[in-house]
């Protein structure tokens, strides 16, 4: 979990723009608002909405479009020390400084669509408490007629945030909605420089008539960008430099179209499928399975490893061989039934461990250059790119320099999910690494990439 404060220096809005944050795939609202389609905001805290999808709430008015913003909390723990405002004070001044925000997007657009604004009211800071009744509000709204969802980032370092992106996920996926989330506090404490998620976001171009409703929108939330008071503890949230993210030309969402899955819906997918059939796959009876495994273990160019990490290892069947050659052994799978299975295959092998993750988000703990060998097979295409470009980030981490990269996949279409096999390897070929292995059939790709010596990167 990322830890951070708003007092943090933090990286400039020029930072971004100096590593390519305008050169980012351009959003097209005319393939996401589709004829009948509305859209909901879903925020955290009034002026969330505001800093993240300002310019697209006016776009969409401007377009003829109704919006809908459900903001979960009046933000009354922005200022837990404030000497002049208690917690309800200051929810009854966020309440009407979200109002007049919403009001100023609405007239400034000088369109026919409509702003309707919902406030839950639930207590600040703990939404992950509240996941229910947030998800029952949201599918509420979503069933009277097609939407487009915006929300909060999943990954966003802030724990009220984060809930939000990761229940609308989970309703878009069920509901084949169009997700749109915006980053927040993701533009304060990361680095462009090490960061790889955005790169695979797409931008927003607002003219000059949104730029300026959008400021004029954000001016108003008064007690987050200007001081309570000169006394300690009123001091101000949202300083110039944070603000300089979101007075800019453009808005930066991770898009997810209808239809495609990404690593929110593994889990669940994988569980129901692993119930229906044991072994989805046929790993255990496939001639194709096994003579494609027998292929990956004779082609690893050690006979033996220190340390392994396996992501994806479904029933165990790799895993099992993995770990006759493995001193340590640690295999991930994000769904518990394929792990349940996965124990049958390792019985008594008490060097191999299994672990229940979802990735990239619940990348499993390990030291920096301490594998000299992580297996990804046939997982690649269940993420979407910026999550597939963050498990590949760690994987170059984890790797000590020298240490492999066994990627395997599929070659033919995947229904369902936004990548598909050479996609994969693809993005992983834009290293620059030796390919120690590459061997390719009609049905799939073999590659074993070295990470080079000196190397504690990517």
């Amino acid at each position: 979990m990322v830890t951070f404060s708003h007092t943090d220096q933090g990286t400039a809005a020029a930072q971004w723009n100096a590593h390519g944050l305008g050169d980012l795939e351009q959003l097209d609202l005319s393939r996401v608002f589709t004829q009948g389609t509305k859209l909901v905001v879903l925020a955290a805290h009034p002026d969330d909405e505001t800093l993240g999808a300002g310019g697209l709430i006016h776009q969409a008015v401007k377009m003829g479009l109704e919006v809908t913003v459900l903001v979960c909390t009046l933000g009354e723990a922005s200022h837990p020390e404030s000497a002049t405002h208690s917690p309800a004070q200051l929810a009854a001044v966020r309440e009407a400084e979200l109002e007049q925000a919403m009001a100023l997007l609405r007239a400034e657009a000088k369109a026919s669509g409509a702003v309707h604004l919902r406030c839950l009211r639930l207590p600040d800071g703990h939404l992950p408490s509240h996941a229910t009744e947030i998800g029952a509000a949201l599918r509420e709204i979503t069933e009277d007629g097609p939407f487009v969802v915006a929300s909060t980032y999943r990954s966003d370092g802030h724990p009220d945030h984060e809930v939000l992106g990761r229940l609308a996920a989970k309703i878009c996926a069920e509901l084949s909605l169009c997700h749109l989330e915006f980053p927040i506090w993701y533009w304060h404490w990361a680095a462009p420089g090490t960061e790889v998620r955005w790169r695979h976001w797409t931008q927003l171009a607002l003219d000059e008539q949104t730029v300026q409703a959008k400021r004029r929108a954000l001016a108003a939330h008064t007690s987050q960008t200007q001081p309570l008071s000169s006394l300690p503890g009123d001091e101000v949230l949202l300083d110039s430099q944070f603000l300089e993210h979101f007075h800019g030309p453009r808005e930066i969402f991770r898009l997810t179209w209808p239809g495609d899955k990404d690593a929110a819906a593994a889990s669940q997918v994988f569980d129901e499928l692993y119930a229906q059939r044991p072994d989805p796959w046929n790993y255990k009876d496939s001639h194709y399975e096994q003579r494609k495994q027998e292929i990956m273990m004779a082609s690893l160019p050690r006979r033996r490893y220190r340390s392994v990490l396996e992501l994806g290892c479904s029933i165990g069947m790799q895993t099992a061989a993995l770990a006759k050659r493995s001193g340590q052994l640690l295999a991930v799978d994000a769904s518990a039934e394929a792990l349940a299975h996965a124990g049958e295959q390792v019985t008594g092998m008490e060097h191999v461990s299994l672990r229940q993750a979802t990735l990239p988000g619940q990348w499993p703990h390990c030291d920096p250059a301490s594998m000299d060998l992580v297996v990804l097979s046939e997982i690649g295409y269940f993420l979407a790119a910026d999550e597939l470009a963050e498990v590949l980030q760690h994987c170059a981490t984890v790797l000590e320099p020298g240490g492999e990269l066994v990627l395997c996949h599929w070659l033919h279409p995947i229904e369902g999910w936004p990548l598909d096999g050479k996609a994969v390897h693809r993005m992983a070929g834009a290293w620059i690494w030796e390919a120690a292995v590459v061997h390719q059939e009609q049905d799939f790709l073999l590659e074993i990439l070295r990470k080079p010596a000196g190397r504690h990167g990517s």
